[in-house]
Order: C-alpha cells, then sequence, then structure tokens
C-alpha cells in the first residue's frame, strides 16, 4: 500500500500519511490504557422500524402492508444485528487552513479524524469519510477493515481547499439522502458558513433518525483575540481586510463569540445533537472520551 502510494502521492504527502497513522495509534492506545478497560461495545442490534420512502430506496423493502392501509410508502427497516455505522464530515474548506500557533484547523480535524477511525476500526464498526468545502470533494464508502484507515488518512492528507466558500446544506442534505440507514453522523467544522443552512442540515440528519455528534474546532486566537498592536485582518472565505487596533474591538469580539457560540448550543440542545466546542490546543485524548461517553449513552437509550 505505501508502495502503491509513493507512486502518485508526493513525498511530503506520503510522510504525512505515515505521521498520521502513527499518531492515530499512539493517541488512540494510550487513551485506551489509561482507560482500564474494554473499549470493545460488541454487536449492536437495531430495532425494526418504518421510515417513508425517499427517491432512490430500494422499492423491494416497501411494506406493501402498510401501504394499502395508509395509501403511503414506507420502507422496512429490518432487525439485523451489525456494529455501527459512522459518518464523518470533514470540513476542508479555507478558514480551516487557520493557525495561530503551527497546527492550523485543518491539522487538527485531521489529526481527530484520524484517530476516531482508528477507534471505530478497532471496534469493528464501519467508517465512512466525506471531505467538503462549497461542494463535496471526496467520499469514501463504508469500511470496517484495518487497511481503511490508511485510505482515510490519505483522502484527509489529500484534501485541499478548492473553494473559498463553505456550501454546508447540500453536504448535509446529501448525506441525509444516501445514507438510508440509521447510524451516528460526526461533523468537524469550524462552522464558519451559513448559520440557518446548518441548522437546517442537521435537523434534517435528526429526521431520518441519525444519531449526529458535532465537533467545533476553534483556534486559540478565534476564542481570546488575544493581538496586540496595529494588525492587519486577512478574512478567509471572501470576509475582506481590516486595519485596526485590536485592544478596542476585543470586548465587542468576545461578546460576539460568546453570542455565536449559545446560538449553537441552543441549537443542538434542542434538537439532541451532542456539540463539543475543541480549541485546537486541546489533547485528542478529551476528545476521544466525549466521543466514548456519547456512544456508551447511545447503548442504553
Amino acid at each position: 500500500m505505501i508502495q502503491d502510494s509513493k507512486r502518485y502521492l508526493p513525498p511530503e504527502a506520503v510522510s504525512r500519511i505515515s505521521r498520521l497513522e502513527i499518531q492515530a495509534r499512539n493517541v488512540v492506545e494510550g487513551f485506551l490504557n489509561g482507560l482500564h478497560r474494554s473499549p470493545y461495545f460488541g454487536q449492536s442490534i437495531e430495532f425494526v422500524q418504518h421510515r417513508e420512502y425517499v427517491t432512490g430506496d430500494d422499492i423491494r423493502k416497501i411494506d406493501w402492508k402498510v401501504w394499502s392501509k395508509t395509501d403511503k410508502f414506507y420502507i422496512k427497516q429490518f432487525e439485523e444485528e451489525t456494529n455501527q455505522r459512522t459518518t464523518l464530515l470533514v470540513d476542508v474548506s479555507e478558514s480551516m487552513t487557520y493557525s495561530s500557533h503551527g497546527v492550523s484547523k485543518l491539522d487538527y480535524a485531521c489529526q481527530l479524524a484520524s484517530a476516531l477511525t482508528y477507534l471505530l476500526i478497532k471496534q469493528q464498526d464501519a467508517v465512512g469519510l466525506t471531505t467538503f468545502d462549497d461542494g463535496i470533494r471526496d467520499m469514501l464508502p463504508f469500511r470496517s477493515k484495518k487497511n481503511h484507515l490508511h485510505d482515510v488518512i490519505r483522502t484527509l492528507v489529500m484534501a485541499e481547499p478548492q473553494s473559498q466558500k463553505t456550501g454546508i446544506y447540500p453536504m448535509l442534505r446529501r448525506t441525509a439522502e444516501q445514507r438510508v440507514r440509521r447510524g451516528l453522523v460526526v461533523l468537524i467544522s469550524d462552522l464558519f458558513c451559513d448559520r440557518q443552512e446548518l441548522f437546517k442540515g442537521l435537523k434534517l440528519l435528526r429526521l431520518r433518525g441519525h444519531d449526529v455528534m458535532l465537533f467545533h474546532i476553534l483556534d486559540p486566537q478565534e476564542v481570546d483575540f488575544d493581538f496586540n498592536g496595529t494588525t492587519k485582518f486577512e478574512g478567509m472565505e471572501n470576509a475582506g481586510e481590516l486595519i485596526c487596533d485590536p485592544r478596542g474591538l476585543r470586548a465587542d469580539y468576545l461578546k460576539a463569540m460568546e453570542e455565536f457560540l449559545a446560538e449553537i448550543r441552543r441549537f443542538c440542545a434542542g434538537h439532541v445533537v451532542d456539540y463539543r466546542s475543541i480549541v485546537t490546543t486541546e489533547h485528542l485524548d478529551a476528545i476521544l472520551a466525549h466521543y466514548l461517553k456519547h456512544r456508551v449513552g447511545m447503548r442504553k437509550n
């Protein structure tokens, strides 16, 4: 696999893939060793339910008895023993490349997605990946084999922003339409996008029965705004430029940021979306612990 990669990828990309693989393994193994308990949740059982038919569904799964009584098409979702299916949605738009301390939001998102993939595959869960900016840049199908980690990391490493904008709703809608079977959807983004479109897309995923986690990636300076002296701010994603003394703006900026975060939290709390804001200086252990706590909660519900 590595030999094939070297034929098509630049050496620096191969090096980044290898580093991310090693980091994902080290972070997850070290984290699991610290738990002193088994990380394996084993087989989960999906319960039987009906879902309204949407274009593209397999018509062989339509419940004709329900149709005869309601005159509406519903899909039968059978009880089956299977492991969790998790869809990772990773934002690779231009704003994600910002960094004030050497690790960009995109670097951190790739590290987090790699560690989660390693953890999920180790639990024998299937992982699918979508990278996006103003459109979907790449998609990987669900796989649970060990070599899928390498494919996920290679896709993340090769993701380059192709647009200055983030188109969140079309991507979330397509995810909802394609992920027919209920599962866990993990969105990793700085949420530098249209808020109403974000909320609309998250609502759709919840209506389709998906469990949704939102990891909101923030740079330390986006949280603290600790700039000094006259500074030129260059807005990403066509946000323009501003030259100013940031000390005079700090109080208003922090107030606006708190209102922004509060609105996101309120929406997520009201629609049962598991929200976690993350600063890029935060260790991945805390994020993995949050994920596992969420997973245990899913099994109890």
